[in-house]
């Protein structure tokens, strides 16, 4: 059972961030873990983010949908939870794919209204202080559906999906800044998490493209984890969200930033890069080279794409599906793209901006829960 778990964690945590970019809702993640009557488990249970997550899939057809997890700092001491469980969540921690809080306060909604996204939460939320909670679709809850299922419930205005806000202007300004914490082994505004964790060989860097947003107290912005005055180091690197639509169904999002291009292909070299490998056809395959195109976010705002591949791509202007307005992209050309431009590996294996295709196009996404305990086991942990 523990087996189990640990795969089912695991699977969960692929789908963790505090990109700003990427994260397409908030979860106070103390409230879901409690959450028994999604599964009727223990009293505690960190799994449940699974059944989350996986709603969330289905609610926007998408599948590795990310989400912008909070918890508060008791969590990781929470006995009601596992010694296992604990120790993930720690390690979610100081590897920054969660933000951990001393207090929660208003943090969930605090980022939700700083990046403009829907929050999955039992609670309204204070709608003299967050006045967007009436806007339709914004607030959402789990409940426990058929079969043992999970379902995304809008709070208000029910049934709608979640809400495709803006960023509030404040969110706009903040995340245009990089911003460093006095502490320096702050996860997400420093060098990196506690050097003397366990999991210290097993971190990632993050980079400061993806910072979260910092809370404000007083109008100051401050280190959510750490509560010490944040300071200002400089502009962000400007960002485009592209997404990887295969055969009309969106299988991953990921950032180009004008810091760093990105490597679209087969398997990129280095395990750098966006690899499409797991969802091709055979012909696919060997048509599409192991890195064949790589995206580029200028200064000046434009996104170029250029061909680094042996079979060649293409660009459809607009989106096109005239293959006769097709425009051919071979090895080492490049092309600056315009806004609805998509770049085209192979017969519909397709790269754009995420802000063209409102749906994900899936009918049954990929479960984390998959390797989830049946509920045989689920009755011998409450025993």
């Amino acid at each position: 059972m523990r087996f189990e778990v640990s795969k089912v964690l695991d699977a969960i945590e692929v789908r963790l961030t505090t990109d700003p970019a990427l994260a397409r809702a908030v979860v106070d993640l103390s409230e879901i873990v409690r959450y028994a009557d999604l599964d009727g488990g223990r009293p505690a249970s960190s799994v449940r983010l699974g059944l989350v997550v996986d709603a969330l899939g289905k609610r926007l057809s998408e599948e590795n949908v990310p989400v912008f997890v909070v918890a508060p700092r008791g969590l990781l001491s929470d006995t009601d939870l596992t010694s296992n469980e604990r120790m993930v969540i720690r390690r979610w921690a100081d590897d920054g794919k969660v933000e951990v809080v001393p207090q929660l306060d208003d943090r969930v909604f605090e980022v939700a209204e700083l990046l403009g996204l829907p929050v999955l939460t039992r609670t309204r939320g204070n709608s003299e202080r967050h006045p967007w909670v009436d806007e339709p679709g914004r607030l959402l809850a789990a409940v426990a559906g058929e079969g043992g299922s999970t379902v995304l419930m809008a709070r208000v205005g029910r049934g709608e999906p979640p809400k495709a806000a803006e960023r509030s202007p404040l969110g706009e300004r903040l995340l245009a800044r990089v911003w460093s914490c006095p502490e320096p082994n702050c996860t997400s505004f420093g060098s990196g998490g506690d050097p003397d964790s366990p999991f210290a060989d097993m971190r990632t860097y993050t980079s400061p493209v993806s910072q979260p947003p910092p809370s404000l107290r007083g109008g100051v912005p401050t280190c959510p984890r750490h509560g010490a005055q944040l300071r200002d180091a400089g502009p962000r690197a400007a960002v485009e969200v592209l997404s990887v639509r295969i055969d009309g169904v969106v299988r991953r999002r990921f950032v180009v930033s004008t810091d760093e291009p990105v490597v679209v292909g087969r398997a990129p070299e280095g395990g750098r890069g966006v690899m499409l490998g797991q969802w091709l056809t055979d012909d696919a395959r060997k048509w599409i080279s192991r890195g064949h195109v790589q995206f580029t976010l200028r200064t000046d705002g434009n996104l170029t794409v250029q061909d680094i591949s042996t079979n060649g791509s293409g660009v459809r202007p607009g989106g096109t599906v005239n293959d006769d307005e097709r425009v051919a992209l071979h090895r080492q050309e490049s092309r600056t793209l315009a806004p609805e431009d998509v770049v085209e590996l192979y017969a519909g294996v397709q790269v754009g901006r995420s802000k063209m295709w409102a749906t994900g196009g899936v009918v049954q996404p990929e479960s984390v829960m998959a390797e989830a305990p049946t509920m045989a086991l689920r009755k011998f942990e409450r025993s």
